[in-house]
């Protein structure tokens, strides 16, 4: 049974911060909010974590995982970035937006997609995002907090604390912050090539034709 930890959204509580970030760094793993829907996280060096996440999603070995990062500093280290690709990122953090490429050797390599090498990051605009992540020193792994279809009940939850049931069994950490649940999806950019592509249309995005447009991109959505 999971072990529920209260957050003040705005401004959490710095000691329970350092037991989350004590028990991630032991390998074990959190449902959390952030600024779009709830997620699964981990240490991303921590791969008992990793293994942990990977059975209760029955994720293929090609599922794109994102690293939570508390800067573009964070993102520069763990990703190869164009000077366009870092200037448009800039633009765009913190908030709603996972930005895939190419990784780093700093990654480990069961992070990766086995063909393209590469991974999604993210800034949130989450201050209990941030607060995990810098004390923790590293990104977080993270990816959607959703169950194989075949082990819904009744439908998607609609409030914090339905969530919170179906992940209990699964997770060795719950975060509330108290708030009601959001259903927004972050905004994929694609940023592999020479021109950045949009894999999903998702919250922010208006901000995001804005910046594609500055940089004299036209946005289109695979």
């Amino acid at each position: 049974m999971a072990d529920k930890i209260k957050l003040h959204p705005v401004t959490p509580h710095v000691k329970r911060v350092f037991e989350i970030v004590d028990r991630l760094r032991a390998g074990e793993i959190m449902l959390f909010p952030s600024d779009t829907r709830y997620a699964l996280g981990c240490d991303y060096t921590q791969k008992r974590g990793i293994d942990k996440i990977r059975n209760i999603r029955k994720l293929d070995d090609d599922h794109l995982f994102t690293l939570i990062c508390d800067s573009l500093n964070g993102i520069s280290r763990f990703a190869t970035l164009t000077d366009e690709n870092f200037k448009m990122i800039k633009r765009l953090i913190p908030g709603p937006y996972t930005f895939v490429l190419p990784a780093t050797k700093e990654v480990p390599r069961l992070l990766l997609h086995p063909k393209r090498k590469t991974v999604g990051f993210r800034v949130p605009d989450h201050p209990i995002c941030e607060k995990i992540v810098s004390e923790l020193g590293h990104p977080l792994l993270a990816t959607s907090a959703k169950l194989p279809d075949e082990m819904y009940v009744g439908g998607n939850p609609e409030f914090p604390d339905d969530l919170f049931k179906m992940f209990e069994s699964f997770v060795d950490i719950v975060v509330d912050d108290e708030q009601p649940l959001r259903e927004d999806n972050s905004t994929i950019i694609d940023m592999t090539g020479d021109v950045p592509v949009l894999l999903r249309k998702g919250e922010g995005f208006d901000k995001v034709e804005e910046v594609f447009l500055l940089h004299n991109y036209q946005p289109e959505i695979v």
